[in-house]
């Protein structure tokens, strides 16, 4: 199983992924999950598709640890496995969708990640959230983030409006101050990021600064999200 994520500069990123890897691994003893990086970190998955071969392995299954389905699925991964595939064409791989809604359905386990970070965030009782994503310029990635956030807001009951670190509005402050002026006194945040960094920083900051309650944390090694990654691959058919 060959784990691929986006890759940051922030080292906390590549130790995120890391731990993931071997959360997977421990949820299903016996199966070898391997880390990758389409930038910024090594090894690519090119590279490890490529060493698996070579140490005569037959099957991968890859894995796209993107919570919506843009670019990077789209584009990136393919090409890197299509890349390792031309030196390696004995080797069969599978690559899953990305852990975020795949045919518009939110994994339930998703949902209970993101509730485990709220929950570690100790916000006590808010009466708003805010879903708070990377962002993105493609609008049906938008729309995959929406619908989290519709069924984070069926979960707890609450109004639950997103927020993007980047690409798109709102920002978190502004989401938060939206809902402040609209009368909810205390608003927390659901971090949808795999991972820390710079971007997640921000977030904490900006949503502090506009007077939230709680910022939880990156889903990162959460064990509702290791068990997401094996129903993905589960579910993976060839390409």
């Amino acid at each position: 199983m060959v784990l691929v994520a986006h890759g940051s500069r922030d080292p906390r990123a590549a130790e995120a992924t890391r731990a993931l890897a071997r959360a997977v691994e421990a949820a299903r003893p016996g199966t070898r999950v391997l880390p990758s990086w389409l930038d910024h970190t090594d090894p690519g998955p090119t590279e490890v598709l490529r060493a698996l071969a070579a140490d005569g392995h037959a099957e991968a299954v890859v894995v796209p640890l993107l919570l919506t389905a843009a670019y990077h699925r789209r584009v990136d991964v393919p090409a890197a496995v299509a890349a390792a595939r031309e030196t390696a064409p004995e080797l069969a791989v599978r690559v899953t969708d990305v852990l975020g809604p795949a045919d518009g359905t939110v994994d339930a386990g998703l949902l209970a990640g993101l509730r485990r970070r709220l929950a570690e965030a100790e916000p006590g009782g808010v009466d708003a959230l805010v879903l708070a994503a990377a962002g993105t310029r493609d609008a049906r990635a938008r729309g995959s983030v929406g619908r989290v956030a519709v069924a984070l807001a069926d979960e707890f009951g609450l109004t639950c409006t997103v927020s993007y670190a980047s690409a798109a509005p709102p920002t978190a402050d502004v989401a938060v101050a939206r809902l402040r002026a609209a009368g909810a006194r205390r608003v927390a945040v659901a971090a949808y990021f795999l991972a820390p960094g710079l971007f997640h920083d921000g977030v904490v900051a900006a949503a502090r600064a506009a007077g939230a309650v709680a910022v939880s944390g990156p889903l990162t090694d959460a064990p509702e999200l290791a068990e997401l990654v094996l129903r993905r691959v589960d579910a993976a058919t060839p390409v």
